[in-house]
């Protein structure tokens, strides 16, 4: 049986690895900027498309990844509730 606790451990641990997933986006393509200007697609440099377009990306996919698992979590506990 689900309770309260369980439910909160969970959304908890999947917060934390999420905000992790966004905190080495964000840190990797500025950290790595110079060594990836080198490589160039259709003439620009790759660390442009990825923090022009894929760290947006990746965003929008941790936004789509948290609301489709917390509907779960949350229809898997009200359930067993």
């Amino acid at each position: 049986m689900l309770d309260n606790a369980h439910h909160w451990r969970a959304t908890r641990r999947l917060t934390a690895v999420l905000l992790l997933a966004w905190l080495l986006t964000g840190f990797l393509a500025v950290f790595f900027a110079r060594e990836l200007a080198g490589l160039t697609i259709f003439g620009w440099p790759l660390s442009f498309y990825l923090a022009a377009q894929g760290a947006s990306l990746v965003y929008l996919a941790l936004i789509g990844i948290y609301a489709w698992r917390m509907r779960r979590l949350d229809r898997q506990y009200r359930e067993r509730a």
